[in-house]
């Protein structure tokens, strides 16, 4: 402990011309006996004390004499750092704290007794609690045989409660104690057995000597029994680890384990089995020599230990066999990577086992656990890299409030992604609001996104009607399709973003709006602008943070997921128990998905409900001409969906201008909006001078 921890901060201080009776009365009012005396900077020049103004005021006219009178001008100082052990031997009551060359604070004999007194009790108490803390009893008597100390420990080990014991005599609880006779030899005693209540106890005693004389005496006491069980608990670890290796030796699965480092540790017999790779072809090398060496093409336990997680692959090895592998981490307490354990099945085999529905339905269970280790959320499946990075990406874009555009194509999940978004942002515990501006009519669509008053319209509801930026109000609103938004609620949605308002259909009011906005379409919008099918401002204020999902054919490592979270959908849904062949994931995986995972769904869907069987071993593609009763030659003339749309669509409407000879004709005729008709005319170069209405 220094000076610093118990010395008074800013003491009272009196300046040289002080009169003696003015002292007096400020050392009476502070209650202090003593002051330092500084001159005008602040320096130290004298002490005086209640014992100074006494002489002063005995032998001096007090009224009209100052304290450097009478003050003590040789004034021992301290440092703030210095030890409190370096005042013991100092035989002054009051000592100023001088700090470089000015004064500080003041310690007395007063602080250094409260601060000793205050050491000391810490001191017992930190030995109290030492002594409650240890898991051993223990014991100490004085001189004459008394209990001093008997811990929590020695409590529940005697079933004697410390009250009852200290200060009496031992032997009155312990008549077999022989702690007394260690007061009469002084000798010590290690390890000493002792039989209490049929159980086996260990003492050390030892004598308390003090300048060479005996006052007392100590034991720690520990009972041994907890040792046998110790033994117990080791022996049935061994036992337990014998089974285990039992277990996996017996695995119909190869099992492949390295330590932290990618060291193989374990290989079982099935491995072996699988693969025709020795143990000693393996042990104590590392993965990565085994790949440099073309023991095996790529590794899964390389792949874990890069990114921490569980990791499925299908390896290619030296002896020809493909297997499917996949590596699981076991992470210790630290946070470090202790293990990694590899799961190894050959394909071939499981091919065959399919024909047992008991042994392919454990297959199936095996693969959605799998599966569901590659789940973020329960909803969402998240594998590949592009869908990592694009959700690294939204969780950063939550903690802001920018306007964020969602591209991509039809069925990637653009709205999942709004949800992600909002979900994760500071808004979340707010409304998320949907909204399509494709699906409402153009009519329709003013009045849905702003509202209207009453009034506003032939057929509109008494007292008005709020719309879905009031609802989203404080939230997020999300519009989708943004690029069938008609251009005169563009113009409308444009002030809303830049002025935070809005009125209402047949309103006059403003109305602040607070919402997050987040907008997605499946369009090029800068294509549209350069058609002046949309404004080029809103274009501006709405990508402000654009965000591209990719396309499912882009991440198909995602497939596999998606595929399992659908098959359990649909057979919750229509409480059915079917279940996916692994050579049709790899179909699935080999299709090009045009329609993405809104493509993906339905196929499923169609598989399960149409297929009789509980295991699924085909399955429907666009392009597979046997599903769909196409011809070799048919098959071969097959597009990509989107053209396919494009041209039909392209083909629909270019035959509903030339028959109906007005857009506002061929989109009723058609059943869309007009500016609809006129901006996929554009699109498509229709340029007919039927196009519009004369």
């Amino acid at each position: 402990m220094i000076i610093r921890d118990i010395m008074t901060i800013n003491p009272v201080t009196l300046q040289p011309q002080v009169l003696l009776e003015e002292a007096a009365r400020i050392l009476a009012e502070n209650q202090i006996n003593g002051a330092p005396v500084v001159d005008s900077e602040g320096a130290l020049v004298g002490l005086i004390t209640k014992g100074h103004l006494l002489r002063g005021i005995m032998e001096e006219n007090s009224q009209a004499t100052s304290i450097d009178r009478v003050m003590e001008r040789q004034v021992i100082t301290v440092s703030p750092d210095d030890s409190l052990d370096e005042l013991i031997n100092l035989e002054v009551g009051r000592l100023p704290v001088i700090d470089n060359g000015r004064l500080v604070g003041m310690v007395t004999r007063s602080d250094l007794a409260k601060a000793y007194y205050s050491s000391a009790r810490e001191l017992e108490r930190s030995l109290d609690i030492i002594i409650e803390s240890v898991h051993n009893a223990m014991i100490t008597i004085d001189e004459s045989g008394q209990v001093q100390i008997f811990n929590s420990a020695a409590e529940k080990l005697f079933d004697i409660k410390k009250e009852k014991i200290i200060g009496q005599p031992i032997t009155k609880f312990m008549p077999d104690s022989t702690l007394p006779d260690i007061l009469k030899s002084g000798k010590t005693e290690f390890s000493q057995k002792v039989i209490f209540q049929d159980r086996t106890l260990l003492s050390n005693r030892t004598p308390v000597i003090v300048n060479g004389k005996t006052i007392g005496a100590a034991a720690v006491v520990q009972d041994i029994s907890e040792l046998e069980q110790i033994s117990q608990e080791l022996q049935s670890t061994r036992e337990l680890k014998e089974e285990l290796d039992a277990i996996i030796n017996s695995s119909f699965d190869g099992i492949y384990v390295t330590d932290g480092e990618g060291k193989t540790i374990r290989i079982n017999e099935a491995y072996s089995r699988i693969t025709g790779i020795r143990a000693d072809e393996v042990l104590g090398k590392t993965m990565s020599e085994l790949v440099e060496s073309g023991v095996y093409d790529q590794s899964a336990t390389m792949l874990v230990m890069e990114r921490r997680e569980p990791v499925t692959i299908s390896q290619e090895l030296r002896t020809g066999k493909s297997i499917l592998v996949t590596g699981s981490p076991i992470i210790g307490e630290n946070g470090q990577l202790r293990r990694v354990v590899t799961n190894v099945r050959d394909i071939t085999e499981l091919n065959c086992l399919r024909k047992e529905l008991d042994q392919a339905m454990g297959l199936q269970m095996h693969y959605e656990e799998r599966l569901s280790r590659y789940q973020v959320l329960d909803k969402y499946v998240i594998r590949a890299q592009k869908s990592r990075d694009l959700i690294d990406l939204v969780l950063r874009l939550g903690q802001v409030d920018s306007t964020v555009l969602i591209q991509g194509e039809s069925g990637v999940g653009k709205e999942m992604i709004a949800e992600i978004l909002h979900s994760n942002s500071l808004r979340k515990d707010k409304p998320l609001v949907r909204i399509n501006c494709g699906a409402i009519p153009e009519n329709l669509l003013e009045s849905e996104l702003f509202g209207y008053e009453s009034g506003a319209f032939t057929g509109a509801n008494k007292g008005g009607k709020i719309g879905i930026f009031e609802v989203a109000q404080h939230g997020t609103l999300f519009l989708d399709e943004i690029a069938e938004l008609p251009l005169h609620l563009q113009v409308k949605l444009l002030r809303v973003i830049q002025e935070r308002e809005m009125t209402r259909v047949g309103g006059t009011t403003p109305i602040k709006v607070d919402v997050r906005l987040i907008a997605a379409t499946n369009q090029d919008l800068w294509e549209l602008v350069n058609k002046n099918l949309f404004r080029k401002d809103l274009y501006f204020r709405l990508n402000v943070v654009p965000i591209t999902v990719p396309p499912l054919r882009e991440r198909k490592e995602e497939i596999p997921a998606l595929a399992a979270q659908f098959v359990r959908q649909f057979n919750q849904k229509y409480e059915l128990n079917k279940s996916l062949d692994p050579k049709v994931i790899d179909k699935l995986i080999a299709y090009n998905w045009p329609g993405n995972i809104r493509e993906l769904e339905n196929v499923i869907e169609r598989t399960l409900v149409t297929h009789s069987g509980d295991i699924i071993d085909d399955v429907a593609l666009p392009d597979d001409s046997r599903a769909y009763g196409k011809s070799s030659q048919s098959s071969q003339s097959t597009q990509p969906l989107k053209e396919a749309v494009e041209a039909l669509e392209r083909q629909m409407i270019s035959g509903a201008l030339n028959t109906y000879g007005s857009t506002r004709k061929a989109a009723r005729a058609l059943g869309v909006s007009q500016p609809t008709i006129v901006r996929k005319a554009a699109r498509y170069g229709l340029q007919s001078d039927t196009q519009t209405d004369a």
